[in-house]
């Protein structure tokens, strides 16, 4: 199962580490880490849509049990789509996508513009 994980928090938060080392344990997980590369609280379905993109690849030590992690400077949906697409490239399907561990809470209307829950 290849599982690709982002949040709305950032590729440096701890949430999206530990989420990526648990679901590295089960047993034929493939990790992917697209994420972005500061936080993006709130972008909520937001896209770039007419500024460049960048990509920075991050090392196994850095995620442990991911097949690789890249940092991405737009928003949440940037890092799935952008994820997405260059995995697909790359003759990998993603079966799931999990977006967290959020730094805070996302409750009742929060879930609207949350680019957690967006991601």
């Amino acid at each position: 199962m290849n599982i690709l994980v982002s949040n709305d928090d950032g590729v440096h938060r701890r949430g999206i580490r530990e989420l990526a080392a648990a679901l590295s344990r089960i047993e034929g997980a493939k990790i992917y880490v697209f994420a972005p590369d500061r936080e993006r609280t709130a972008a909520g379905h937001g896209i770039t849509m007419r500024d460049s993109l960048y990509l920075q690849e991050w090392s196994k030590e850095d995620y442990p049990g991911a097949e690789m992690a890249f940092s991405c400077s737009g928003t949440p949906a940037d890092c799935v789509k952008i994820g997405i697409s260059l995995l697909r490239q790359q003759g990998v399907e993603i079966d799931l996508v999990c977006s967290g561990i959020n730094h805070g809470s996302n409750l009742g209307t929060d879930v609207y513009y949350s680019g957690t829950v967006a991601a």
